[in-house]
């Protein structure tokens, strides 16, 4: 992605929106060094099409979501590569609803960028404002997100921000309901996003927690909209288990039985027995917010998410947010008056384990004969204990080889074969 590829982007979608007859957007990014050369790239774009720009810098990108809906801007454009590493970067869009672009918006938006740019008249230019109290307004919807009446006092939080987008707001959020947080993972320098914090890498925090012998752990990702947390003994709290508990606990105050939880192809087995268990409904949608966002809508339902932590709670929020999702598990640590870790072992996992496969360019893993009839010879291994599953990454050039099943030693060596397989293929 380059400066000259991130101006065009935003005039096209500058001239999507001319046309529709709106014209203000707000503009927020993480903390890589390369967010101030496209924040000013995306403002002259979106200025040469004749649209204004609200900038807040620094902002988790649900916090861009919140932002674009109640400041009634027509669109909300977010600077990050999320949990990815500095170098890489990103472009997010969300409506005027706080929701993903839909399909024709973002084909128009498509269709733009092979056209010539053209510059409106300087009359019509757009212009640019800072919006000095976005931190301020966010943290304020965060914390209403979680019951009047919860208080975190006596709460040792540990808190890492990956050095990403909400090192200064998250700690805010929590220190405000209460708790007393140590933050990690708070001390941004463009280079540092995602290095050895955050929710992918969870050691640091274990590490932490831990040490200062807190209550527990929170870890987001570079631009907050995902979490991991980690108990008092230390041990990691994934999405599924997360999300198993968020629902628990809005299963409490039903007053309907048509509720159920959305998760994805990576969807832990042992998240889906005990839901069903419980009476709720569970249904496996392709990874990828945007698919279990379309799940929900199919469903009515509100609660969502995946195991890397990216949860949606539809009654709360628009959008996967890591710091609301937190939010709803201590308010049912406090309704409950249970510990995290009391709370996660209402659910027991199955041996899950994932191999990424680095590859040299984006491929279909199943457009090999020998990666299928690898695939298909674990799976009759398996036989009923367990499952394969073969997937691209939408963000890195990645195969993620994963297979769970009842027995640990059996998922070890079924998931370690079929990664060999795939990586002499396509590696």
């Amino acid at each position: 992605m380059t400066a000259e590829f991130v101006l065009k982007l935003g005039w096209a979608a500058g001239k999507v929106l001319s046309k529709q007859g709106h014209g203000r957007a707000v503009i927020g990014k993480d903390t890589r060094i390369s967010g101030y050369m496209y924040e000013s790239a995306l403002e002259a774009g979106l200025s040469a099409a004749g649209i204004d720009c609200l900038l807040t810098g620094p902002m988790p990108t649900p916090g861009i979501a919140y932002l674009t809906r109640t400041m009634n801007a027509q669109l909300g454009i977010v600077i990050s590569a999320s949990h990815n590493p500095y170098y890489d970067n990103g472009i997010k869009f969300f409506s005027s609803d706080g929701t993903k672009l839909s399909d024709e918006t973002e084909q128009a938006i498509e269709a733009e960028l092979e056209n010539e740019m053209v510059t409106v008249d300087s009359s019509q230019l757009g212009k640019a404002r800072r919006i000095k109290d976005a931190s301020g307004r966010y943290i304020e919807y965060c914390k209403s997100t979680s019951p009047f009446f919860m208080d975190l006092s006596g709460l040792r939080i540990v808190l890492d921000s990956a050095h990403g987008a909400a090192y200064q707001i998250a700690p805010s959020v929590f220190k405000e309901l209460g708790a007393e947080v140590i933050a990690i993972g708070s001390e941004p320098d463009g280079l540092n996003i995602n290095k050895d914090v955050g929710s992918t890498y969870p050691e640091t925090i274990r590490q932490a927690v831990i040490q200062h012998r807190a209550d527990l752990g929170i870890a987001l990702d570079g631009d907050a909209d995902r979490v991991l947390m980690i108990d008092h003994e230390g041990e990691i709290v994934d999405g599924d288990e997360l999300l198993f508990i968020i629902a628990m606990a809005r299963k409490e105050h039903l007053e309907h039985d048509d509720f159920g939880v959305v998760g994805t192809l990576m969807s832990n087995l042992g998240m889906e027995t005990a839901l069903k268990e419980a009476g709720l409904g569970f249904v496996r949608a392709d990874v990828g917010d945007r698919y279990v966002m379309e799940e929900l809508q199919n469903k009515g339902w509100t609660i969502g998410g995946e195991n890397s932590g990216h949860i949606i709670c539809l009654d709360r929020t628009t959008t996967g947010d890591g710091i609301v999702s937190a939010l709803q598990v201590l308010a049912a640590m406090s309704g409950s008056k249970k510990t995290l870790y009391e709370l996660k072992n209402g659910m027991e996992k199955y041996p899950q384990h994932m191999i990424n496969v680095r590859i040299k360019k984006k491929v279909d893993p199943f457009s090999s004969e020998r990666v299928t009839k690898a695939v298909a010879d674990a799976e009759e291994r398996l036989a009923d204990k367990g499952r394969v599953l073969l997937r691209a990454s939408g963000t890195e050039p990645l195969i993620r080889v994963m297979i769970e099943g009842s027995d640990e030693q059996q998922v070890l060596s079924e998931v370690e074969k079929l990664a060999e397989v795939v990586d002499e293929v396509f590696g």
